[in-house]
């Protein structure tokens, strides 16, 4: 499982301006509290005006005082070569979508650069399918032009585009399932990635945490091979190891695990046993049935 850190985001006011005044010190010790993901997401968004060349300073930043990889995310595409250019390390390209002109400069810098490339579910004109079908077929699209460029199937991450709960609470088990489509659609095979803290945007802040865990869980079990998380959240990458290794530690542990095995192998969450005594459990399985669609989201959820 690949975790990429997401605390390097242009739309926080804090970090904007650290990277405008290229304040060195705010930016490493955001650096350094990812040193526990494998990438670090260097989200710029357009970068323009203040912003030339903050690519490739952060690109120094980070080969200096860790041992992580890069995943540039910018759609400026010459800021984004400049910073594919100076880092010496494991990259992602974050991202390109099934819009003709971005999917060819994207592809060609992947292949270039040998790096990792994001693929958005996401169709310039249409927007964001609302059923799995829908997006597969973007998918599918995408996937003919990087094969006909000679890229790696292993460096294609498509991406399924989750949308917060809140908003639209049956696109959660939308993205699930074209997590599970992509991993049984491709050969040679493809890889799948999701942006997490997505899936509780909107929500209230003290059940974020639960719901990026929950979903997280439920991504496992249905394939996913990476995704951008909040780093700080020690406990969901906590988690993420755990799944990986599949040895539970406490009862929540083994609750979670029982998660991922229902979505993995199409099973039900009525079926799954838990203590329904336990607070942390019921919210956990509370959780996961707004998540599958099961019952209606509330802000209050957890308290019903």
């Amino acid at each position: 499982m690949i975790l990429i850190g997401e605390n390097i985001h242009v739309i926080s006011k804090s970090v904007r301006n650290a990277l405008e005044k290229r304040d060195e010190k705010f930016i490493s010790d955001l650096i350094k509290i990812q040193d526990n993901m494998d990438y670090v997401d260097l989200n710029i968004g357009p970068a323009k005006k203040n912003f030339e060349g903050v690519l490739s300073w952060l690109a120094g930043l980070v080969q200096r005082q860790s041992g992580i990889g890069i995943s540039f995310d910018t759609t400026n595409t010459i800021e984004l070569e400049t910073g594919l250019k100076s880092f010496k390390g494991k990259t992602f390209i974050n991202s390109t979508s099934n819009d003709s002109v971005r999917l060819e400069k994207m592809t060609a810098l992947a292949l270039e650069y040998e790096s990792n490339l994001i693929a958005l579910t996401l169709d310039a004109e249409t927007g964001i399918p609302k059923t799995s079908d829908g997006r597969m077929d973007i998918a599918f699209e995408i996937y003919e032009k990087c094969i006909e460029k000679s890229i790696d199937s292993r460096k294609i991450f498509f991406d399924p585009l989750i949308l917060p709960v809140c908003v639209d609470q049956g696109q959660a088990l939308e993205a699930l399932h074209t997590i599970k489509m992509i991993k049984e659609s491709f050969d040679p095979p493809v890889q799948t990635v999701i942006g997490l803290s997505n899936i509780s945007n909107g929500c209230p802040k003290d059940i974020r945490p639960l719901i990026n865990r929950v979903f997280g869980v439920l991504a496992f079990g249905a394939g996913v091979d990476a995704a951008i998380i909040d780093a700080g959240d020690e406990e969901l990458v906590r988690i993420f190891r755990m799944l990986e290794n599949g040895s539970a530690r406490t009862e929540l542990d083994g609750l979670y695990l029982k998660l991922a095995d229902m979505v993995r192998n199409f099973g039900e969450i009525d079926e799954i046993d838990y203590d329904k005594n336990s607070r942390q459990e019921s919210e956990i399985i509370k959780t996961a049935n707004i998540l599958l669609n099961k019952q209606i989201y509330s802000h209050s959820f957890t308290q019903i």
